[in-house]
């Protein structure tokens, strides 16, 4: 056999060879891809089987979630009515509260010694004619709350709104600092939408809710570093005087009320200024004309939950709430002239309606409390009874 011939052969033997060996990657190829598809299909079988587990406990989810949804919603219409029904079981207890209160008054946290000293009897007579001497003819008592009547709401949370005595105006003080007034005609014009406001602008800001309008003037402490006690006259449209009050710090009157620092009001004796001295309330007896102060005393009613008070016929009466706001009430009284005793001193709940009173002032023609609280002006009509001492000397 010639070279030619093994060279040939040489050549078929490697091309039979390169085949054999490509045939041998190709079907290595092929089952590496075939490997790779079972392991995907084997993947997307997985996946389809754990989505549709997925789904099957999502909708068991979803049902669930609506029975939860639809028996908390029974069980809150259930709730609210529970909740209607106590309300009105606790509205009924408070009206009876109300009558019981009215019918046998308990006995208000005076201390009696502070009020009446047993004296002998000849004693006793020389006191009740020094007393006699010194009264202005009122001689009477806050006996209960007769009637209430919410009138609007408007303005701030906090204001005063009250009456002046000699000229049936009314006047607004929203809020508890500022300097703009609104005054209307009548009582009537304030509950009219349709009824304007006469806008007056006091030269200083007012703080606090412890104004007085009493014979065409405004009694006010202005908002600065001293306690001032301002006298506008609104005819004039000015301050006509002013005094710095003798106070030691600036503590609030009441702590229910912190804004205000000495809270002014007018009865039928004239004009009172009520503040604070330690854990006191102290009552200060002023000259309308002059804002003299003319005399003072220590009440011993405590500040402590303290929220507004007024004075009748020389009398004052602090009313009390609760931090979170309850029930207003009278629980301390202190009579300047010691004609009131301990066992005759009320202690009167005001009917149960928004928060705590701001303000209460008193208009000595009606009779009635002009209040403030939660931004609704509320009329409380007074019943007023002589006081015992006055039926004995007489």
């Amino acid at each position: 056999m010639g070279p030619i011939c093994l060279l040939f052969i040489y050549f078929l033997f490697n091309a039979a060879l390169s085949q054999s060996w490509a045939q041998y990657h190709y079907q290595s190829l092929m089952n590496y891809l075939e490997n790779r598809m079972l392991a995907m299909e084997e993947r997307i079988s997985l996946w389809h089987e754990q989505s549709n587990r997925y789904n099957s406990e999502l909708k068991d989810f979803r049902q669930q979630a609506t029975d939860i949804i639809e028996r908390l919603a029974k069980d809150n219409r259930k709730l609210q009515t529970d909740l209607e029904e106590t309300g009105v079981h606790v509205q009924r207890v408070e009206q009876e509260m109300d009558y019981i209160e009215t019918q046998n008054p308990p006995k208000p946290c005076t201390k009696a010694e502070d009020k009446i000293v047993e004296q002998e009897a000849s004693a006793k007579q020389g006191k009740k004619e020094d007393d006699l001497d010194s009264l202005t003819g009122c001689v009477d008592i806050v006996s209960s709350i007769r009637a209430m009547k919410i009138l609007k709401r408007m303005g701030s949370p906090k204001g005063v709104w009250t009456r002046d005595t000699v000229t049936a105006k009314v006047y607004i003080f929203s809020g508890t600092e500022g300097d703009t007034v609104h005054e209307y005609g009548l009582v009537s014009a304030l509950s009219s939408s349709s009824s304007s406001a006469r806008i007056i602008t006091l030269p200083t800001s007012w703080n606090g809710t412890g104004i007085a309008v009493h014979n065409n003037q405004i009694y006010f402490v202005s908002d600065g570093s001293e306690v001032r006690v301002m006298k506008f006259d609104l005819i004039n449209s000015s301050v006509v005087d002013s005094v710095v009050f003798p106070v030691d710090d600036r503590s609030p009157v009441y702590t229910l009320n912190s804004e205000t620092v000495v809270d002014l009001v007018a009865d039928e004796e004239g004009l009172w200024a009520v503040y604070g001295s330690k854990d006191n309330i102290n009552l200060a007896r002023m000259d309308a004309d002059t804002l003299d102060t003319e005399q003072m005393w220590d009440t011993g009613c405590p500040r402590e939950n303290a929220e507004s008070a007024f004075v009748v016929c020389g009398t004052l009466y602090v009313v009390y709430n609760t931090r979170p706001p309850s029930r207003s009430r009278i629980q301390c009284v202190f009579d300047v002239n010691d004609m009131i005793s301990s066992g005759e001193a009320p202690l009167l709940y005001f009917p149960r309606r928004f928060g705590a009173h701001s303000s209460l002032k008193y208009n000595t023609k009606e009779k009635q409390l002009y209040a403030w609280d939660d931004g609704y002006q509320i009329l409380y009509k007074l019943a007023l009874k002589p006081k015992l001492w006055t039926k004995e000397w007489a």
